[in-house]
């Protein structure tokens, strides 16, 4: 193949610029994603049970469905909530990869196989199947400029408005208003009810019967005379559209001729539809749309078509009225690619200064780093055809395999190079030597780099899509590697360099560099010589290492990913159970006023009445966005940030909160650290199982391994049982569904119909005015009209009585569940607070369990099939060398480096405080295979000289000698090619420090240590297993050129 290009060096240009214009026309059309859709998918099953306890709902509607759950294909797990408000959500997750809308179908079919078991009123309220995401990609603020729009007129405008063109857009799954549109509210005054004999039902059958669509019809309709000319629609007004009209409505007419109207009884304004959201925007009133990313959104793409939209949109807002993105994750992700590629340039620079130290000449030089950009051109091409996006993993792919991308093209020129110094060849003729001399080399460097990342690929579950998106393109850029060096290279060599002398007669600083090199290569190759004699010792000394590998291995921490610093944080608030809106708003306040002191704060966005634990009147989330990087100065990342918070944080006295990171990939949970449930398995109990809850993180939060242990969800808070004397009630003449009816419009609320409000329709809504449902006195006051027509008051027969109960009830795969949540303590990993709280709940009383959920269990899957991973690309491996050379002892001597290379992966990781994460993973399968590289350039030498009659010491020794200067080259050259990675800073740092550290070690050490060892390895190993010469068969060649040499052991 290198001879037909080196002969048609026009035809090689041709083959590399069609592959670079199939790279650059893909290039515009790549995805751009921090990660691809790595996160498992999931889907959302939510009723309501209106008036239940959440006991009720759990053991009514809740575990009914769950347990049709567990028949349907591909679920992974599934957790549920059930709360004071009626609500109820199950979020179902499958396994990677399965296809969302059959496993929609599937879903939906095992709610209608238990929908007859469910109790009437959920039935009516209807089960609702949808698409869930566990994160927000950004925030769309409305604030009013002059203060002269409130908030609940900015809700309304963002309802009217807005909430619907952002809906439409591609990419949005779903767009959550934190706000509300108006609604006619009718405040209700039970005490003026009394005396005028008057019900809340009594008013809102009168709203209902006077606020109506009359459907009248039409004049002149068919059929009719045939002297009929005229049609027309009869128009009534029969819907009422302004405050003074429902003021207006009649209640009673009595007999005087009076008339008891609805403003008697009851003050009537245009006010919120719920009261149960309220958003501040740093510290000053909004409304808010969160937005959150469909299953196949692009996070950069969605969030451009959000901000071009609010754009367009915002030409049409009214004075006063401006819009903002205080929260926003996609900068992100740009600004990590773009890191990532000022790292691909900086080692594309770095690279090239090493070659043309080795090589001493910008020709010799140009010819490899012009294999870099085509090779790369190519793997976008094949990318865009598979699907991929440009994201973080095939990015840090691309950064190394640029040092692998040069060492086929360094390995053909520095041969040619040589064979024109000391022979004196033409550069075709010294090209067509090399070629037949290391093609060989060639073609195994490629396979066994190829192979070794073949086996990631084929990885189920979520940590295999982390390992598919790297590992293909790895192997797309190294064949296309392998490629141009068997076409472009030696086409290049043959007809773009001139002939040499010998490397001594250069002059100055070239001159001076090869003559030591030269004399460093001589005592390499006496040192080799004396291992080599010795090579028992030495082998004692690798069986040591190996030990001592061991060791560090097993104590080596694990994580999955590293926490990153995205450029915000997240404040989860809970105030006590029974604090009202007004108490969550103050510690609000007071957390804004922590956050203002922080100058690399850009933005706080704060939201009342909901968080990721649950909804309710004392929970809110806080959502702080930093300045960029480049702003803010040191000591101001975002962990550090959450520190400093977190010790002001604490001293809160009317609310338990805290600062946390974002999870490092989107999907696996809402924050950082550990996913832990503890589950009642033998039926303990509500109350039994909180205990247990209590127990353990009482104990992990002495332990010095955990930090940040918290219970996840609504805690235990006040509940007032009204206790009915139905007797008692009977005895009144009250109907049970009269009472129903009463405490319902009064403490909630009542929705009537709706009403016409500039061209939407908007509800009217029934309840009791604010000082008349603050106190159980006040509840006991309420009145119910009996069968006489009496008022009776609730005190004739009933009693309030306050007790403490659960506010949420979670499940997790079909048990009562409590979700833990926490991290690793200041030079502790992940993995060790997980085996940590493994130990805590085993010391638990018989009965309860536990299973980890989110990132948590993904990290232990992804652990548990490591070993495994390593086997099977040394396995691959091995088998390819022993096919290639028709041997088992040769890839047996190559193989024995492999250790060589993850010693300084380790030790590296080790220094730098790191842990076993996907990263290091990553790095390590490289690691084997360039290792193998290394090992291969000398043995592959070694094999030729001892088929050609040389002793196994010899050959040895003189493959060693041959490749020293190509092995230091590529080598150093990719080394320092993932220096960027490993010193990198800003966005995405620590995932870029995580892979960089691991290759960068190993590299060293396997080039440290493997130059000095496989000679050793190849002498001992040939010795050990008997090894017979090969047999040399020389095949004719054609006229006018050297006969080549094949080799085949015996």
């Amino acid at each position: 193949m290198a001879r037909f290009f080196i002969d048609r060096p026009i035809l090689a240009w041709v083959f590399a610029i069609f592959i670079s214009l199939a790279g650059l026309i893909a290039l515009p059309f790549l995805p751009v994603a921090q990660y691809p859709k790595v996160a498992p998918p999931q889907l959302s099953i939510t009723t309501s049970y209106p008036g239940a306890s959440p006991q009720d709902i759990y053991q009514g509607v809740t575990r009914q469905i769950e347990e049709e759950l567990n028949g349907v294909e591909h679920l992974s797990y599934f957790e549920s909530t059930s709360d004071t408000s009626g609500a109820m959500t199950i979020t179902a997750t499958f396994a990677a990869g399965t296809d969302i809308d059959q496993a929609s179908v599937d879903v939906q079919n095992a709610i209608r196989r238990v929908e007859p078991r469910l109790p009437q009123s959920v039935k009516d309220q209807g089960i609702t199947v949808e698409e869930a995401s566990s994160g927000f990609l950004m925030f769309i603020s409305l604030t009013s400029t002059d203060g002269k729009t409130d908030e609940v007129a900015l809700g309304d405008y963002l309802n009217r408005n807005v909430i619907g063109e952002l809906r439409r857009l591609e990419g949005v799954g779903r767009a959550q208003l934190f706000a509300s549109q108006r609604a006619m509210r009718i405040w209700i005054d039970p005490d003026k009810m009394v005396g005028l004999n008057l019900t809340a039902s009594d008013i809102s059958a009168a709203i209902s019967a006077q606020n109506a669509q009359v459907a009248a019809g039409q004049i002149g309709a068919a059929p009719n005379p045939i002297s009929q000319d005229l049609t027309a629609t009869v128009l009534v007004k029969g819907q009422l559209t302004d405050i003074k009209e429902f003021g207006d409505i009649v209640l009673r007419a009595n007999a005087d001729g009076s008339n008891v109207r609805l403003r008697d009884v009851a003050r009537i304004e245009e006010g919120s539809e719920s009261y149960s959201f309220s958003t501040r925007l740093n510290g000053q009133p909004s409304g808010a749309i969160a937005i959150q990313l469909s299953s196949t959104g692009n996070a950069v793409n969605t969030s451009n078509l959000v901000k071009a939209k609010m754009e367009e949109l915002s030409r049409f807002f009214p004075d006063g009225v401006e819009y903002s993105v205080p929260y926003d994750t996609s900068p992100f992700v740009s600004a990590s690619i773009e890191k990532v590629a000022h790292t691909l340039a900086e080692a594309v620079a770095l690279v090239f200064v090493v070659m043309l130290i080795f090589l001493q000449s910008f020709r010799y030089t140009i010819i490899p780093t012009l294999v870099v950009p085509v090779a790369l051109l190519g793997t976008l091409a094949v990318m865009f055809a598979a699907g991929f996006s440009i994201n973080v993993l095939t990015m840090f792919a691309m950064v190394l395999a640029i040092g692998i991308l040069v060492d086929d093209a360094i390995v053909v020129v520095e041969n040619v190079e040589r064979l024109m110094a000391v022979e004196g060849l033409s550069p075709k003729e010294a090209t067509k030597k090399a070629m037949r001399q290391i093609t060989g080399a060639i073609l195994g460097i490629t396979l066994v780099l190829s192979c070794v990342f073949v086996p990631m690929a084929f990885f189920p579950g979520s940590t295999g899509i982390i390992y598919r998106q790297f590992s293909l393109t790895m192997v797309v850029s190294i064949l296309f590697s392998a490629f141009l060096a068997l076409s472009l290279t030696p086409a290049l060599c043959a007809t773009f360099l001139k002939p040499i002398k010998g490397h001594h007669e250069k002059k100055g600083i070239a001159g001076w560099f090869n003559r030591n090199f030269d004399r460093l290569t001589g005592r390499y190759a006496r040192t080799v010589e004396g291992l080599a004699k010795r090579s028992w010792r030495v082998m004692a000394v690798y069986v040591a290492l190996l030990v001592g590998l061991g060791y560090l291995f097993v104590n080596l921490p694990s994580s999955f990913v590293p926490d990153e610093d995205q450029g915000f944080l997240i404040v989860d608030v809970q105030g006590p159970p029974e604090a009202s809106r007004n108490r969550t708003v103050a510690s609000l306040e007071s957390i804004e006023a922590i956050f203002k002191k922080e100058p690399a704060v850009a933005n706080v966005v704060a939201i009342q009445g909901f968080s990721f634990s649950g909804q309710g009147p004392n929970a809110a989330l806080v959502f702080v966005t930093l300045k960029d990087w480049a702003e803010r100065g040191a000591g101001n990342s975002v962990q550090e940030i959450s520190n400093r918070a977190n010790m002001q944080l604490f001293g809160l006295k009317d609310a338990t909160s805290f600062a946390l990171s974002p999870p490092p990939i989107e999907g696996f949970g809402t924050t950082n650290g550990f996913t832990f449930r503890l589950q009642d398995r033998g039926a303990k109990g509500q109350a039994a199982l909180t205990e247990a809850a209590g127990m353990l993180i009482g104990k992990a939060s002495q332990n010095p391994i955990i930090a940040g242990i918290r219970p996840e969800g609504m805690p235990d808070s006040a509940q007032l049982v009204l206790v009915i004397d139905r007797e008692k009630a009977n005895t009144f003449g009250v109907a049970f569904a009269d009472i129903n009816s009463t405490i319902t419009a009064n403490l909630g609320s009542s929705y009537v119909n709706d009403f016409p409000n500039s061209g939407r329709m908007q509800r009217v809504i029934v309840q009791a005015q604010d000082k008349s449902r603050l106190q159980a006195e006040d509840l006991m006051k309420l009145n119910v009209r009996n069968a006489s027509g009496g008022m009776v008051p609730l005190s004739s027969f009933a009693v309030a009585e306050w007790q403490k109960g659960p506010a949420q009830i979670v499940g997790y795969n079909g048990y009562p569940s409590v979700r833990i949540s926490g991290a690793p303590a200041p030079g502790y990993s992940s993995g060790a607070a997980i085996v940590e709280m493994e130990r805590l709940a085993s010391e638990l009383p018989d009965g309860f369990g536990f299973e980890w959920t989110g990132q948590s269990l993904e990290e232990l899957r992804s652990g548990s099939q490591a070993p495994f991973l390593f086997g099977l690309s040394i396995l691959f491996v091995f088998l390819l060398l022993s096919g290639l050379y028709e041997s088992w002892s040769i890839p047996l001597s190559v193989m024995l480096v492999v250790p060589l290379g993850v010693i300084g992966c380790v030790l590296a990781v080790m220094s730098r405080d790191m842990s076993n994460d996907i990263y290091f993973k990553v790095g390590l399968i490289a690691i084997i295979g360039l290792s193998a590289k290394n090992a291969i350039l000398i043995v592959e030498f070694a094999k030729d000289g001892f088929a050609e009659g040389k002793s196994l010491m010899d050959a040895a020794i003189e493959g060693a000698r041959l490749r020293f200067r190509p092995i230091i080259m590529t080598s150093l050259a990719f080394t320092l090619g993932v220096v960027p990675l490993a010193i990198a800073t800003g966005p995405s740092a620590a995932s870029q420090n995580a892979i960089g550290t691991g290759v960068l070690g190993g590299m060293i050490s396997a080039t440290v240590l493997a130059i000095f060892f496989v000679p050793v390895f190849f002498v001992f190993v040939l010795r050990l297993l008997r090894t017979k010469r090969p047999e040399t068969v020389n095949e004719e060649a054609p006229a006018g050129q050297e006969p080549a040499t094949v080799t085949s052991p015996t």
